[in-house]
């Protein structure tokens, strides 16, 4: 059998782009996985400008909706909550199924005290099809119904997340402590 190339049936037209991109794409996501992966561990060390600085890289490499969470997340560390808030939702526009972002908005809106503010993302976070810890929404939106005294909202709230968790120590004591106040 002859291995040479028929150029009688090469069609020089012929696209090779999509092999080529699909496998840039795939070098691209490794390297920005990579990157995120020496972010997260510098994040836990406690490098957090180091930390920014790679995630930077990794979405810039290749934007995951994660970096930009984790990018979000490192600069609430720096009490940058307004950075942390536009991370988050540079994370949605990428993948609006990943609901980890907008418990997170959730949570730096209530570090600022902005508790309505907070709600509305915190009810998104519970409807999003990609998102664990799943009870964590429930968590906050109890302690916000807490802060603002309603307390059989926030009854509700402790109960889903025990529902949901139920080996969560923290999600069991801040029911158990509610419980405790309303007896």
């Amino acid at each position: 059998m002859d291995d040479r190339i028929d150029n009688d049936h090469f069609d020089e037209d012929e696209a090779f782009a999509p092999d080529e991109d699909h496998f840039n794409a795939a070098d691209r996501m490794t390297q920005a996985q990579q990157f995120f992966q020496q972010a997260y561990e510098l994040q836990v060390a406690g490098n957090y400008e180091h930390a920014i600085r790679l995630y930077k890289q990794s979405i810039k490499v290749y934007p995951t909706a994660e970096a930009h969470t984790f990018l979000g997340w490192t600069y609430s560390f720096q009490e940058r909550l307004d950075e942390a808030i536009e991370a988050c939702r540079r994370a949605i526009e990428v993948d609006p199924d990943f609901g980890n972002p907008y418990n997170d908005i959730g949570v730096y809106l209530m570090q600022k005290r902005c508790y309505d503010e907070a709600l509305p993302w915190l009810a998104k976070a519970k409807q999003a099809p990609r998102y664990e810890p799943r009870h964590f929404p429930y968590l906050n939106s109890g302690r916000i119904y807490l802060a603002q005294g309603q307390w059989i909202n926030a009854l509700k709230e402790f109960e889903q997340a025990v529902e949901i968790m139920p080996d969560d120590s923290g999600a069991r004591q801040a029911l158990a402590e509610l419980r405790g106040r309303l007896n």
